[in-house]
C-alpha cells in the first residue's frame, strides 16, 4: 500500500508554528527525516509517520504537553493551502464541510474527516488513520481546533460549540480550562471520536467572502490536485468510505456504492476496470487501521475488534496471524518494543 501523506503546505504551517513557539524547527526535522528545504516546493507530501515523530520531539524538546492547543497559533499557522479557498468562496459551512469529506485528501490523506447530523447539529469529526506509530495527542488536538478556528474565521464570527469531545485521555490536573479556553467549551476526553458539535444555524449561516466564480474555479483546483494524487479513483475512495463507517460494522458493497453516489453494479465496473476488488479493499483498510488501533494501548482487544467491524475477537486474531504473522496482543507488544508509546 503506498504511505499515507500530508501535503508540504500544511507540515510547513506546523513547523511555522513550532518556530513561533521557539522551537529548533531545523533540528527537529532533521531529527524526523523532513527535507524542510523540500517544503517550500507546491506539490511536495510527507510521510504520516514523520509528522508524529516530528510532534514527539517538538513535544519532549518543549516539555508542552499542550503544544499548539492555543487558537492563534491555529489561526495563523494552520495551513489548508487551495481546500481553504474552496471553503472561503463557497456559500455556507455545510456545503463546505460536504465537500471536505473528499477535500481533506488534498491536506492530508491519513485524516479522514466525516460530518453528521443529529438533532441538536452538526458533528465534524476527524481521525488519523495509516501510521505504524501512536499519533501524538497534540497532533489530534491541534488538527481539530485549526478546523475550529477556521470556521469562525470563515463566518466571520465567534462561534460557540455546543460539545466538543477527544479521543485523547484527560489532560494532567490543573489543564482543563486551557482546553476549555481553546474550544469554547470543556472537552469530554477518552472518547470515540476527535469532534466539535456547531449548530444548524452557525453551520447554516452565509460566508461572507462566498463568490460563487471563485467557488466553482477553487473547486476545480481541488479536483485537480485530488486526480493527481489518485484520489478519485474508486478504490481510494472506497478505502476511505470503508474507514470512516468500519467502527459501525463490516459495510456491504453496496452500502460504499451508495455512500459514494453510484450504484453496486457501477462501483463493481469501476474497481475491475482497476484491477481491485471490494472485499481486498476492506482487508486491506482493516489492516492499516489495525496496525493504528493496536498501537494504542488504551483501546482493549475486544474494542479493536469492534472498530474494525468484526463478529468476534476470533475473526480478529486469524486476520491478525495472516496480516502480521502473530496474533494481536503479540503485535501490540512488538509495536511497544519497537518504537514505545507516544506521550501522552
Amino acid at each position: 500500500m503506498t504511505p499515507r501523506t500530508s501535503s508540504a503546505a500544511w507540515v510547513r504551517g506546523t513547523t511555522d508554528m513550532m518556530a513561533a513557539e521557539g522551537l529548533p524547527v531545523a533540528e527537529l526535522c532533521r531529527e524526523a527525516g523532513i527535507d524542510l528545504a523540500a517544503l517550500q516546493q507546491p506539490h511536495a507530501r510527507v510521510e504520516v509517520d514523520r509528522i508524529s515523530q516530528l510532534w514527539e520531539l517538538a513535544v519532549a524538546r518543549s516539555g508542552k504537553t499542550d503544544l499548539g492547543l492555543c487558537p492563534q497559533l491555529t489561526a495563523r499557522y494552520g495551513n489548508v493551502d487551495v481546500v481553504g479557498y474552496a471553503l472561503a468562496s463557497g456559500p455556507n459551512l455545510l456545503v463546505g464541510f460536504q465537500h471536505l469529506t473528499r477535500h481533506m485528501a488534498v491536506i492530508s490523506d491519513c485524516t479522514a474527516f466525516e460530518l453528521t447530523h443529529e438533532a441538536r447539529g452538526y458533528w465534524f469529526s476527524i481521525e488519523h488513520i495509516g501510521g505504524t506509530r501512536p499519533v501524538p495527542r497534540q497532533r489530534v488536538e491541534y488538527a481539530l481546533l485549526t478546523l475550529f478556528t477556521l470556521c469562525g474565521w470563515l463566518t466571520r464570527r465567534e462561534l460557540k460549540p455546543l460539545a466538543v469531545e477527544l479521543s485523547t485521555p484527560p489532560p494532567s490536573p490543573g489543564s482543563e480550562a486551557r482546553y476549555e479556553k481553546a474550544f469554547g467549551a470543556l472537552p469530554r476526553f477518552a472518547q470515540p471520536a476527535s469532534r466539535i458539535l456547531l449548530a444548524d444555524a452557525d453551520m447554516l449561516v452565509d460566508i461572507p467572502t462566498h463568490n460563487p466564480s471563485l467557488w466553482a474555479m477553487h473547486e476545480q483546483l481541488v479536483e485537480t490536485e485530488l486526480d493527481h494524487l489518485g484520489q478519485s479513483l474508486a478504490s481510494t475512495r472506497v478505502r476511505a468510505e470503508v474507514a470512516r463507517i468500519l467502527h459501525k460494522g463490516e459495510p456491504r458493497r453496496d452500502d460504499i456504492a451508495a455512500r459514494l453516489n453510484m450504484t453496486d453494479r457501477t462501483l463493481q465496473r469501476r474497481l475491475q476496470a482497476e484491477s481491485a476488488t471490494y472485499q481486498q479493499l476492506l482487508d486491506d483498510t482493516r489492516c492499516e487501521l489495525a496496525r493504528k488501533y493496536l498501537a494504542d494501548p488504551r483501546r482493549n482487544l475486544t474494542e479493536v475488534a469492534d472498530l474494525l467491524g468484526f463478529a468476534d475477537q476470533s475473526n480478529m486474531f486469524r486476520a491478525c496471524k495472516r496480516w502480521f504473522g502473530m496474533p494481536p496482543g503479540q503485535y501490540r507488544a512488538q509495536l511497544q518494543q519497537a518504537g514505545g508509546v507516544a506521550s501522552s
